[in-house]
C-alpha cells in the first residue's frame, strides 16, 4: 500500500511511503507514522491512499504511533483549506491543530561501539505522555486480626467501587504501609488508571437557571433557535451594546442546541476572559466542559483535547487555538468579541480563528454566531450586504443606563498623569462605596529612558523600541524580545549625569495611585501580575468579591468582564492605538475606548467613564463617548471606501527579516520585481506598494521589511501569491512570511 504523508515541516508537498505488510491493516487515515525523512527520522501524518503514483524508490513507513485516528476525514477537509488559503504547509497545519508534544521528532546520531565500530543510532524527542495513577478495590473480607488504621482503610474503599490514591492521601495522608499490608493479605487489588489532568480542579461552581430575557434578546434566541431547528449554515452579527446581555443569549442559545444532541464551540479572544466564562458555562451546564488555550500544561492540553475527540464533552471553551478542537456533531460556533485582533495568529501558519469559524461552520452546516458591542466594520458592512444575518441588542438588561462618559482634553497639562476631574472623581467613588478601573494599555514604570545630559535614549539593541523600566525588578525590558540590563545609575553614553524616567506605565500609575488615595486597597492587572497559574482569576475574584477599591490594568481589563461594582472607569490615554501607522487604528481606539468604558454602571448604581485623550475631537473618541457606533461606522466606512481599504478590497502582505539591513532590502526589493513583473505578465489588477522598511524596522535581532498587496478580487490576489511563491526561493539567510488578510502592519 501506498500512501500520502504530510510532515510538519515548512515544505510546500506531501510525500508518499510504502507501507510493509505487518502495518497494513492497522494503519488508517489521521494516524501518525514514523517515517524516515533525509538522516532524520520524523513524524508524519497519514492522509490516506495516494493519489497518484510515486516517482523513483519510495522509502517504508517504520511504526504506527496510534490506536486510533487523531483527525478524522472532515477534520483533514478543514486542513486542507486552511493550508490552501494561508498558503502554508499541510504539515506544519495538521501540527498546529494537534497538541503540543504528539510530534515525535529524531535524528540520526553516530556512536562507536565495544568493538570499536561505528553504529548509528536513533535519538528521539519525547512527547506528553498519558497521566496514570494508582486505583484500589477491596476483595475480601477483613480478618479478625485486622485492627486500627489498616481496618478503617479497607472499610473506606469497601464503600466506594474503587479509590484513587489521590482520594485517599487526602483522607488518611500517608498510608502506603498499610497499602501494601492489605495488598499482601488480598483484601486490595491496585491497578493503574489512566486519569485527566483538570485545568479546573479547585474550582467549585454553584448552579444557576437560566434568566429571563428582554424583548430584543427574546427576538434574538428566536433567530438562533429557528437556525439551528431548520440546520444548515446560518451565519449571525449579534451586534449589542455593552451589558446587553450577549452572554445569557449565547447560554440559551447553546442549550436549545443540547437538546438536540450537538455540541458547541466557544470562542474568546483573551486567556482572561477564560475563567469568568467557563464559572458561567459550569453554573449552568451539567455536560462535559472543556477548556483550551495557552495557559494550561501541555499534559491538561492533551487530556481536554483527548476528552474532546472521545466524545465525553458538549461545550468547548477556548481561545483562537480550540477552532481545532475535535468536536463531533458541531451545531454551534460562538465567536465571542469578534472584533479582537488577538484572534488572527502573528507568526507561523498566520490563520485567523474568527474567520476560521465561518469556514468551519460551512463544512459543518452549522450556525455560526459573531459577538461584539462593537463589531469589525467589515462584519457589519457584510450583514448589511446580506451575507449574515444582523441580531441587535441595543439597551442593557433591566433597562440599565448606559454610562455618562466624557472627554478630558490632555493637550498642554505637561506631566499630569491625572487630571483633575478624573482625581475628583476617583475620590467621590471611593467615599460612595463604589469600585473604579483605570485603563492604561503600557505596563512597567517608564516607557522610555533619557539621559538629562546628552539626551541618549535607552534603546533595545535587538529591537526598534526604546527599553521599558520596571521598578519592582530594577530592570530596563524590552516588551519584543525580552531583552533586559539592570538599571544603570549613569548614562552609558557619556558616563554622567542622570537617567531621566518618562512616560507612564501601569506599574507608575501603580505607585501614583497609591499615593494620592493612600487608603485605598489599590491592585494591578497586567502580564507581569498574572504570569504564574491562575494569575487571572485570583485578581478577578478579589475584585468580584469587593476586596479591590481600585484596579489598575492594560487592556486584560477592557473586555468581557461583568463586574457589578464597578461604577467609575477612567481612560489614562485613549491614544495608544488612534496613532499607530495601520488603517484600523480608528477603529481599534473606538473599539477599546468603548470596551472599557462598558465595564462601569452594570449594576444597580449609574456608571461614569473620563477619557484622558490628545486627540478629543477625532471622530472615533467622540463616537465612543456617545455610545454612537452608527456614527463612526459612516465616518469610517467613507475613509475606507475613500482608500480601498478592506471591506472594499482584499489584502496580503509579504514579510522579509534578515541579520543584514542590506541583505533583507535587497531581497524585499528583489520581491517587489518579481511580483511586478508577474503582475503584468498574468495581466491582474493588483496594488502592489513597497517595499518598504516594516514600521517596526527590527525585532529580535532581525531587520524588517514588507510589502502590501491590495485587489479588489481576491482570486486574483491569490493567482499573484501563487505564482510568486513558485517562482521565488529566497537565500537562506533571509526568512519570508505570506500573511493573507493582515490585521496588522507593524
Amino acid at each position: 500500500m501506498i500512501i500520502e504523508v504530510a510532515i510538519p515541516l515548512p515544505l510546500e508537498q506531501t510525500f508518499t511511503y510504502a507501507v510493509p505488510e505487518r502495518l497494513c491493516q492497522r494503519l488508517l487515515p489521521g494516524m501518525r507514522v514514523l517515517v524516515p525523512f533525509g538522516r532524520r527520522t520524523v513524524t508524519g501524518f497519514s492522509l490516506g491512499p495516494a493519489q497518484s503514483p510515486p516517482i523513483g524508490d519510495t522509502k517504508e513507513v517504520i511504526e504506527i504511533l496510534d490506536q486510533e485516528p487523531l483527525f478524522t476525514l472532515r477534520d483533514m477537509e478543514f486542513y486542507r483549506w486552511i493550508a490552501a488559503y494561508y498558503l502554508h504547509p499541510l504539515g506544519d497545519v495538521i501540527r498546529t491543530a494537534i497538541p503540543a508534544g504528539l510530534t515525535v521528532m529524531g535524528r540520526r546520531k553516530q556512536s562507536v561501539a565495544s568493538d570499536g565500530s561505528v553504529v548509528d543510532e536513533e535519538v528521539m524527542t519525547s512527547g506528553v505522555r498519558l497521566k496514570e495513577e494508582r486505583h484500589y478495590k477491596a476483595c475480601g473480607e477483613p480478618p479478625a486480626s485486622l485492627k486500627g488504621r489498616g481496618l478503617e482503610i479497607l472499610r473506606f474503599i469497601a464503600a466506594r467501587d474503587g479509590v484513587s490514591a489521590t482520594e485517599l492521601r487526602g483522607r488518611f495522608a500517608s498510608c502506603s504501609h498499610q497499602l501494601k499490608r492489605l495488598a499482601e493479605l488480598g483484601l486490595v487489588t491496585m491497578e493503574m488508571r489512566e486519569v485527566y489532568r483538570d485545568p479546573f480542579r479547585s474550582e467549585e461552581f454553584s448552579s444557576d437557571t437560566p434568566h429571563e430575557l428582554n424583548a430584543e434578546q427574546s427576538r434574538a434566541l428566536a433567530g438562533l433557535c429557528a437556525a439551528m431547528d431548520r440546520g444548515g449554515f446560518t451565519p449571525f452579527l449579534l451586534h449589542g451594546v455593552t451589558g446587553s446581555g450577549k452572554t445569557e443569549v449565547y447560554l440559551q442559545a447553546i442549550s436549545h442546541l443540547l437538546k438536540k444532541g450537538k455540541s458547541a464551540l466557544v470562542l474568546v479572544p483573551e486567556i482572561a476572559l477564560t475563567p469568568q466564562l467557563v464559572g458561567r458555562f459550569r453554573r449552568r451546564f451539567s455536560c462535559g466542559i472543556a477548556v483550551l488555550h495557552s495557559a494550561l500544561s501541555p499534559g491538561e492540553r492533551y487530556d481536554e483535547w483527548r476528552r474532546i475527540r472521545r466524545g465525553e464533552v458538549a461545550i468547548v471553551i477556548g481561545a483562537r487555538s480550540a477552532i481545532f478542537a475535535p468536536l463531533d456533531n458541531l451545531g454551534m460556533i460562538v465567536v465571542d468579541e469578534e472584533h479582537e485582533a488577538s484572534y488572527k495568529q502573528g507568526d507561523g501558519l498566520r490563520y485567523n480563528a474568527r474567520d476560521l469559524a465561518l469556514v468551519l461552520a460551512k463544512q459543518r452546516g452549522a450556525a455560526v454566531l459573531l459577538g461584539s458591542a462593537t463589531p469589525l466594520v467589515t462584519s457589519l458592512h457584510a450583514a448589511r450586504q446580506g451575507r449574515m444575518a444582523e441580531l441587535t441588542l441595543s439597551c442593557r438588561v433591566k433597562e440599565r443606563p448606559m454610562p455618562e462618559a466624557r472627554l478630558l482634553d490632555q493637550r498642554g497639562r505637561g506631566k499630569e498623569t491625572i487630571l483633575p476631574p478624573l482625581a475628583e472623581a476617583i475620590a467621590a467613588n471611593l467615599t460612595n462605596g463604589g469600585q473604579t478601573l483605570l485603563f492604561l494599555n503600557r505596563r512597567g514604570f517608564a516607557t522610555w529612558l533619557v539621559c538629562r545630559d546628552c539626551g541618549h535614549v535607552l534603546r533595545c539593541p535587538n529591537c526598534s523600541v526604546t527599553l521599558t523600566y520596571h521598578q519592582q525588578k530594577r530592570r530596563h525590558i524590552c516588551h519584543y524580545c525580552d531583552h533586559s540590563v539592570p538599571a544603570p545609575t549613569l548614562c552609558p553614553e557619556c558616563d554622567g549625569g542622570e537617567i531621566g524616567l518618562l512616560g507612564v506605565g501601569t506599574e507608575r500609575l501603580e505607585e501614583e495611585i497609591a499615593t494620592l488615595f493612600p487608603d485605598a486597597r489599590v491592585a494591578r492587572m497586567d502580564r507581569d501580575t498574572t504570569s504564574g497559574r491562575g494569575g487571572h482569576s485570583r485578581i478577578l475574584r478579589k475584585l468580584e468579591g469587593g476586596e479591590i477599591d481600585i484596579l489598575i490594568g492594560t487592556q486584560m481589563i477592557a473586555k468581557g468582564h461583568d463586574f457589578p461594582g464597578v461604577t467609575l472607569v477612567g481612560v489614562i490615554s485613549a491614544d495608544t492605538t488612534l496613532n499607530l501607522p495601520d488603517f484600523r487604528g480608528g477603529e481599534r481606539a473606538f473599539q477599546l475606548v468603548s470596551q472599557v468604558l462598558g465595564r462601569a454602571g452594570r449594576g444597580e448604581q449609574a456608571g461614569e467613564v473620563l477619557v484622558q485623550t490628545m486627540s478629543p475631537d477625532h471622530f472615533a473618541m467622540r463616537a465612543a463617548v456617545s455610545h454612537d457606533y452608527e456614527a463612526f461606522y459612516a465616518e469610517e466606512l467613507a475613509q475606507r471606501l475613500d482608500a480601498g481599504y478592506p471591506p472594499f478590497s482584499h489584502l496580503a502582505a509579504l514579510h522579509f527579516s534578515a541579520i543584514s539591513p542590506k541583505t533583507v532590502e535587497d531581497e524585499a526589493v528583489r520581491g517587489g520585481e518579481l511580483l511586478r513583473q508577474l503582475r503584468r505578465s498574468l495581466g491582474l489588477r493588483v496594488e502592489i506598494l513597497g517595499p518598504a522598511t516594516s514600521p517596526m524596522g527590527k525585532v529580535r535581532g532581525r531587520h524588517r521589511w514588507q510589502l502590501l498587496l491590495k485587489s479588489a478580487d481576491r482570486s486574483q490576489l491569490r493567482r499573484l501569491l501563487l505564482a510568486f511563491r513558485g517562482g521565488y526561493t529566497p537565500p537562506s539567510t533571509v526568512r519570508t512570511a505570506i500573511d493573507i488578510d493582515p490585521q496588522e502592519l507593524l
